[in-house]
């Protein structure tokens, strides 16, 4: 690879780097053609961009980042593949999902809105993360729920609201 296809594939992973908000880093070496192909179907139909990059040119990418990445860049040996989402636990959820079938893909790392996770024992707490739509409608819910209360409470009450005044009236 000459100097200026690194510098080019420097720029683009520089971009998707300050593209995305959901960055995950995983190791996929071990896995044979098929897992792989399957692997990537996965990710095409669950909305991830998947990737294997070199770790020198992403490290160089990071650093010419706007973005903090912490420790991350520590984390990038052996093979490494770089894993863009929209929603920030749809690739753990991916990962847990394929490693039922398989012991890879590794999580090494993860950069979810400015917070940075390393280590393949942080996965549950990935997949645990909400994404932004359903704490949205968590937020939702709970606003509406006192006004569901005192809604269905006057209805209960004009009820037996009623229900005395018949009583009353037949006596």
């Amino acid at each position: 690879m000459t100097r200026e296809e690194k510098a080019t594939v420097i720029e683009d992973l520089t971009a998707q780097l300050g593209e995305n908000t959901t960055i995950y880093l995983a190791d996929i070496s071990g896995l044979d053609a098929i897992t792989t192909s399957n692997l990537r179907r996965a990710c095409f139909k669950a909305n991830i961009k998947l990737s294997v990059v070199k770790n020198t040119l992403l490290a160089k990418a990071m650093e010419a980042s706007d973005k903090e990445f912490g420790e991350l860049p520590e984390v990038l040996k052996g093979n490494t593949s770089l894993m863009f989402a929209e929603a920030g636990n749809a690739p753990a959820k991916l990962i847990k999902n394929f490693r039922k079938k398989s012991e890879r893909p590794l999580l090494k790392g993860a950069f979810i809105e400015e917070a940075i996770f390393i280590g393949d024992d942080k996965l549950d707490t990935l997949v645990s993360i909400k994404s932004k739509e359903e704490v949205i409608g968590d937020i939702i819910g709970l606003l509406q729920s006192p006004a569901k209360n005192v809604i269905s409470g006057l209805k209960s009450g004009g009820g037996k609201l009623a229900g005395i005044l018949k009583t009353l009236s037949e006596k």
